[in-house]
């Protein structure tokens, strides 16, 4: 931009110099001289004119290259500055009933530079996309998705309707995030109408929707999904933060955990694998919870349940996430269905043990065994948690190179931008998808930063304002890459499953020593 600039002034300044010295000739011509000599200098002052821009027509295309063309209009062209407005939060008089401004800032300047390639994880916004690809969504579809709200966009405001209460604030920090997207990238998203589901569990089976229903299944926005359902995968609210249990927003957060990380070596940690949670939210978690140590058998876990009255009277305090990464291996599992938790434990350089996940989030789907965790084994979680730790006590560098590999697909390839990018994104695709104009239905209301948060106190209002954004990009979105192909899919979990496997194959061996993986 300052090369365009620059270029801009000299051409101007250059510009300004001809019109001088035409203005010095002509006021030299226009003294009084004889009336013939003033004729025959007023014909040579007219062809030397016409001569003039003939020839800039003439030469331009000459000596104008592609890089030059680009920066010349660029610089005519500079009629919105480069997105770097602020867009301050009004709260006149909180007390009283907030109202959206009008939507009157400038659109995103589309001639930014354009963002790069998105991460990989960024294709399975086709894969979530793909049983509408050919029917397209029609307003009944969206209708009977039966989410907890319905949002649109229309003409770049935002409308709510909201059908039921959710857990805690899922649906205010939900619906934050959007309104902060349309402020990240003012006046890209074209008009969508959607259903948004807040709960653990997605709800949209695939077995609902087979032969002459296949074409008629509602799409549902979601934090998460598994094989057997159709829900489409969304950034989950905890991104904005979540104030009931004292966890930041993703830019402060992702920010500390990386500090947390430099305050103990990785060899000096505590040699086992940790976890710290709710051990009421599903089976799996009471399962965990046996591998403790009980008298004389140890399978290198630490299980911590979390005292949920106590650390909500002391504002989770003694559960601040940067703080834990003091073991070498921590332990993700699932709760009633994904678990928020997963981003937290992997950007914490412990060699991640996953114990085999059914649900998956924006960015499960895009990690690889042995490169970015351990996998874990459902039905023998004990036994697999102690052969990982015992493994990667005896090769403490590859155990390292791999807690260290999760943690920096966290750190770089999920950004507070990518992950607007990947909400621009799905929401775009999405939007082409529909059959028809949305409209607005009668009992939804607009929502904006003011509505939502001048309002609150709190935690609440701390984290909305702390999460706000403040000023568009100063890029443009990044570039989605292509769908896979099939046979590229296919060859991607089977490798997956193949890794997993194993690595049970060496549980079962039972031999740590021999285990190397060199060729993996």
């Amino acid at each position: 931009m300052g090369e365009i600039l620059h270029e801009s002034n000299d051409s101007r300044s250059h510009g300004i110099g001809m019109y001088r010295h035409m203005i010095d000739m002509k006021e030299a011509i226009s003294r009084p001289i004889s009336r013939g000599a003033s004729v025959t200098v007023t014909i040579f002052f007219i062809i030397l004119f016409v001569g003039a821009v003939l020839s800039a027509h003439w030469i331009t295309p000459i000596f104008t290259s592609d890089s030059l063309k680009k920066a010349i209009l660029g610089a005519q062209s500079t009629k919105i500055p480069p997105n770097k407005y602020e867009i301050p939060l009004s709260c006149a008089n909180r007390s009283a009933p907030q109202t959206c401004a009008a939507n009157d800032r400038p659109l995103f300047n589309t001639e930014v530079l354009p963002g790069k390639e998105c991460p990989e994880y960024f294709r399975w916004i086709h894969e979530d996309l793909g049983p509408w690809q050919k029917t397209g969504i029609t307003k009944e579809m969206v209708e009977r998705a039966n989410g907890d709200f319905r949002l649109l966009i229309i003409k770049g405001k935002v409308y709510v309707e909201r059908y039921r209460g959710v857990f805690q604030t899922r649906d205010i920090f939900t619906i934050w995030g959007i309104v902060q997207l349309l402020k990240f990238y003012p006046g890209k998203l074209p008009d969508l109408d959607l259903m948004f589901g807040c709960g653990d569990v997605p709800l949209i089976l695939k077995s609902d929707y087979q032969g002459v229903n296949a074409a008629s299944a509602p799409p549902l926005f979601h934090y998460c999904k598994d094989d057997q359902t159709l829900d489409i995968v969304f950034p989950d609210w905890s991104f904005w933060g979540w104030p009931e249990i004292n966890i930041k927003p993703w830019v402060s957060l992702k920010k500390e955990l990386a500090e947390g990380n430099k305050r103990i070596k990785w060899t000096k940690r505590k040699p086992y694998a940790y976890w710290k949670g709710n051990i009421y939210t599903g089976e799996g978690r009471q399962d965990l919870f046996k591998c403790n140590p009980r008298g004389h058998q140890d399978w290198n876990a630490r299980i911590y349940d979390q005292n949920w009255d106590s650390e909500t009277k002391s504002g989770f305090q003694d559960s601040n996430l940067a703080s834990q990464c003091t073991y070498r291996y921590k332990i993700y599992i699932e709760g009633n269905a994904w678990s928020v938790s997963e981003k937290y434990i992997l950007a914490c350089d412990s060699m991640t043990l996953l114990i085999n996940p059914r649900y998956y989030d924006i960015i499960t789907r895009g990690l690889l065994p042995l490169t970015h965790y351990w996998p874990i084994r459902n039905n023998a979680k004990c036994k697999s948690i102690k052969f990982a730790v015992d493994w990667g006590n005896k090769h403490n560098k590859e155990a390292e190179k791999i807690g260290k590999a999760g943690s920096k697909f966290i750190q770089e390839k999920l950004t507070m931008s990518q992950v607007y990018d990947y909400m621009f994104h799905v929401l775009n695709e999405y939007a082409k998808l529909l059959k028809y104009q949305p409209t607005l239905p009668p009992k939804a209301v607009e929502v904006c930063s003011e509505t939502m948060a001048c309002h609150v106190e709190g935690l609440e209002r701390i984290y909305l304002v702390e999460s706000m954004v403040k000023s568009p990009a100063s890029a443009g979105p990044c570039t989605l890459p292509p769908p896979y192909d099939p046979s590229e899919l296919q060859s991607f979990l089977k490798r997956k499953q193949e890794l997993t496997k194993k690595v049970e194959g060496w549980e079962e061996s039972g031999n740590v020593r021999k285990v190397k993986l060199e060729n993996f």
